[in-house]
């Protein structure tokens, strides 16, 4: 398995993209983008669109240029693109790119699901993200700057892996916001590996460190949704997570996702108007623009008092005691 080392030394992990030509709503490329990263840029697979890059690139050099960043890679997420890649694989819409070692990777990322509430539908579907917010509670991805924090272990259970119980522990990396973001803390909001366990039953385990009060450990189900969607952060393959992770741990960097809710709310009101996109100097991914029709941003002052009140709804829930394994 390629792991990512400070300095990405290893050239395996550059993906290489063909370049096609960019679309007459991608934005004209700064002089500034490199020449090797040029290649890289466009709306197709395995390719950043210009604006994603222009405003990645800007957050990132902004945080070095105020002392904050001395990470030589930055990362960035299209939101608008789709989970599945033309071939059946899952979609690449998040990007880690290292300019002083000429190197860029885009792999898989999830985003949120969101909800459907008596009160409102702000739900997801699996292919093509429709609906945005930066309100807690939401399950939905919230575009703009983040800087990446530090992360934190927890243990989630037992499951069984080549004929033995073993215990998984997952890693959160979490994220601190700017602006329209910075609520994530509050949201709980950062990076993981795409997998859960799913709880089964209990059994005794009185030495293990994990252990509660009755010396249990919960067993389970490893559940992989590589592919599917997140209760509002960013989630990885197994693989990406453990790389993102040794790149970023106690060296942080920026990370820029798009859209913001001014793309957003633009982008809704020039296909209301029926304006071609090109015309507006906007951008959203073709294909899923298509499939949603059109993009919304919740603002948390509309969502809040709507999740407010279905949690206010909710009976409370019976305590949890799972059955003795056999």
């Amino acid at each position: 398995m390629i792991r990512w080392t400070k300095r990405l030394t290893i050239a395996a992990v550059v993906a290489l993209a063909a370049a096609t030509p960019m679309p007459a709503e991608a934005t004209p490329l700064s002089a500034e983008i490199p020449t090797w990263l040029q290649q890289h840029v466009g709306t197709g697979e395995g390719q950043i669109a210009p604006v994603v890059l222009e405003r990645a690139r800007a957050l990132y050099m902004d945080q070095v240029r105020e002392g904050g960043i001395q990470n030589p890679c930055y990362l960035a997420m299209d939101a608008t693109r789709p989970s599945s890649s033309s071939t059946g694989g899952p979609g690449q819409r998040f990007y880690v790119i290292c300019e002083a070692e000429e190197s860029f990777r885009a792999v898989y990322s999830g985003y949120g699901s969101g909800r459907s509430l008596p009160a409102a539908d702000f739900s997801n579907e699996r292919e093509c993200a429709q609906n945005f917010s930066n309100a807690e509670g939401s399950n939905l991805t919230m575009g703009g700057a983040y800087l990446t924090a530090e992360t934190r272990t927890s243990f989630k259970g037992y499951f069984t892996e080549d004929g033995e119980r073993v215990p998984f522990h997952r890693t959160f990396l979490l994220f601190d916001g700017m602006g329209e973001t910075d609520n994530a803390r509050e949201r709980e909001i950062g990076g993981h590996v795409a997998m859960f366990l799913r709880w089964q039953c209990r059994f005794s385990a009185p030495d293990s460190p994990d252990a509660d009060a009755e010396g249990y450990v919960p067993y389970g189900n490893l559940v992989n949704y590589t592919g599917g969607r997140s209760n509002g952060c960013t989630t990885w393959s197994e693989e990406v997570a453990e790389d993102i992770m040794s790149l970023v741990e106690g060296d942080p960097t920026t990370l820029y996702i798009y859209p913001e809710s001014g793309d957003i709310t633009a982008v809704a009101d020039a296909v209301a108007g029926q304006r071609p996109l090109a015309e507006e100097g906007l951008y959203w991914n073709a294909t899923c623009l298509g499939a949603i029709g059109s993009p919304r941003f919740w603002t948390r002052e509309t969502l809040r008092p709507i999740i407010d009140q279905w949690r206010a709804s909710l009976p409370e829930p019976a305590p949890l005691e799972l059955p003795i394994c056999p």
